[in-house]
């Protein structure tokens, strides 16, 4: 039986595969245009989701990895995002509403820290904990290339919604509804 790399091996190039190569070596990007960096090879929707520890900004620590049995939402924003200012009230308001079926939300800062004020004026109110991330790249979720994205993690430490491959990046109602609520039944 031939495994998947003699499969693709024994398989012709097509041009998108060569598109796909080429894009990669001239310009750091996938055909998709994500660079490189935010292309994590196990970060797969019903794979398990990689470990990430936010350190919040009064000084906890929370690992995804204590969360098992939550549903996690990994939200990554900035002060200076319009879009971020729109869904992260609604995410707040969402997650308070929903913590007692367990969900929990990390808030992931790619602000400086010169620009800690602001971080903590805006998330002031906020029903979940925020911190700074500290550099653009997130371990196993790749590097963070734009905001808002956000990563949602089942019961069972299962990927369960890929911010990469959403065609609606920002949480709306409507979207919280459809991918969050099925999964705290």
């Amino acid at each position: 039986m031939r495994s998947d790399r003699q499969l693709h091996a024994a398989r012709p190039w097509s041009r998108r595969d060569w598109l796909g190569a080429a894009g990669t070596l001239a310009l750091g990007t996938t055909l998709g245009g994500r660079p490189r960096e935010a292309q994590a090879a196990s970060l797969e929707v019903g794979r398990p989701a990689p470990v990430l520890a936010l350190h919040t900004l009064d000084g906890r620590t929370v690992s995804t990895g204590d969360l098992r049995g939550h549903v996690v939402i990994l939200t990554f924003w900035a002060t200076w995002c319009g879009p971020c200012h729109q869904e992260l009230p609604i995410l707040s308001d969402y997650a308070a509403k929903h913590a007692h079926q367990g969900l929990r939300v990390l808030g992931f800062s790619l602000d400086e820290p010169a620009s800690l004020p602001e971080v903590r004026k805006m998330a002031e109110g906020w029903s979940f904990p925020v911190g700074l991330l500290g550099s653009a790249y997130a371990g196993g979720y790749g590097r963070i290339w734009r905001i808002p994205v956000n990563f949602t993690i089942d019961r069972n430490g299962l990927l369960a919604d890929n911010g990469w491959d959403s065609r609606e990046p920002a949480w709306t109602k409507e979207r919280l509804e459809r991918v969050i609520t099925p999964l705290l039944s």
